[in-house]
C-alpha cells in the first residue's frame, strides 16, 4: 500500500504515504463549497506534474553530471465544467541560462517523458515553458 487517505469532515482529507509517514492535507476549493486552506486534489494533480518533471530533470542531470539545483516551476491549473475537471495545465519551468543547448534539449526531452505527464488524460492540454535566467 503506498498511502493511506482519510476523510477528517469539512471536505478535507489527510494523505499519509505510508513508506515516510509524511502527510498532505487537501481541501475541497472554495468555488467547490471548500474552504481553500490548502491544495485541493486537483490542485495536488497540476502540482505532481511539476514535481515529476522537476525530478525525472534531476535524474537525467545527476546523469550528465550537472546541477539543476534551484531549478523552479510555477503551475497554472485550469478548470472546466460538465463534468468539473482540469483542462489545462501550465508550467514554466525556470533553469540557470548558463546550460549548453545540448544540455537543454536533453533536460527538456527528460521533462516531457515524465510519468505523471503520460499518466494525465490526453484531453489534458499541457502548456509546459522552460525559461532560462
Amino acid at each position: 500500500m503506498t498511502a493511506k487517505v482519510t476523510y477528517l469532515g469539512n471536505l478535507r482529507t489527510e494523505a499519509e504515504h505510508l513508506q515516510s509517514s509524511t502527510k498532505i492535507i487537501t481541501d475541497a476549493p472554495v468555488d467547490n463549497h471548500g474552504l481553500g486552506e490548502s491544495f485541493s486534489p486537483t490542485d495536488a494533480v497540476a502540482t505532481a506534474l511539476a514535481t515529476c518533471m522537476l525530478t525525472i530533470m534531476g535524474i537525467k542531470a545527476e546523469a550528465m553530471d550537472i546541477s539543476i539545483k534551484g531549478a523552479t516551476a510555477e503551475v497554472i491549473k485550469t478548470m472546466a465544467s460538465e463534468p468539473r475537471r482540469i483542462s489545462k495545465i501550465e508550467v514554466k519551468l525556470t533553469l540557470e541560462s548558463d546550460l549548453e543547448d545540448k544540455d537543454r534539449k536533453i533536460l527538456q526531452n527528460a521533462a516531457k517523458t515524465c510519468p505523471v505527464f503520460y499518466s494525465l488524460h490526453p484531453d489534458i492540454e499541457k502548456d509546459i515553458q522552460f525559461i532560462y535566467a
